[in-house]
């Protein structure tokens, strides 16, 4: 049996209509919550002193400091969006400070930050087919149906992805079509 890193690394050839094993279909509160009292207690600072602190290193050792507050509906968000408001918000805010103080950056060390190379790729990918599909309004919500709008057209022989192209094709005329 294999472990947890080459299953994520290596997906069974012998099960290729198998959803990812890590699907997200939930969030944790305390994200938002720590990102929005980290943002409010560096802008506090004076600038001097804000410049030098990573906002993406102080959430991270804070989050590692607090109890995650996970939520699959509406109802659960509000519920633990609630319970971080009140009843740990002094906790947030006090770890927050000691976010803020451990990790202050030193002009000596340099860190490398992790990059997000999937996420930057997606964000590349819908920038060329927001161009490709000539629709600015596109997202990953709507793209199925942008596309399906988009080869109903070139079906019905309109095409409207091509932005270098200002014909309309004609499959009739097609040499391919000519039997």
């Amino acid at each position: 049996m294999g472990s947890l890193a080459s299953s994520l690394t290596d997906p069974s050839p012998t099960q290729p209509d198998k959803p990812p094993a890590f699907t997200k279909h939930s969030l944790n509160v305390m994200e938002v919550l720590v990102s929005e009292e980290v943002e409010n207690q560096l802008n506090a600072l004076p600038h001097k002193i804000a410049r030098q602190v990573n906002p993406a290193e102080v959430t991270a050792f804070t989050l590692n400091r607090l109890p995650a507050l996970y939520a699959t509906s509406k109802r659960g968000w509000q519920r633990q969006w609630k319970r971080g408001k009140g009843e740990l918000h002094a906790q947030i805010a006090t770890a927050v400070r000691q976010g803020i103080i451990a990790v202050q950056r030193d002009p000596l060390h340099a860190d490398s930050p992790l990059t997000f190379a999937e996420a930057d790729m997606a964000q590349v990918a819908l920038g060329e087919l927001k161009h490709l599909l000539q629709c600015e309004q596109l997202s990953w919500q709507n793209l199925p149906s942008v596309v399906k709008l988009a080869l109903m057209d070139t079906l019905r022989g309109k095409i409207t992805w091509d932005a270098q192209r200002s014909e309309i094709f004609d499959w009739e005329e097609h040499p391919h079509h000519q039997s």
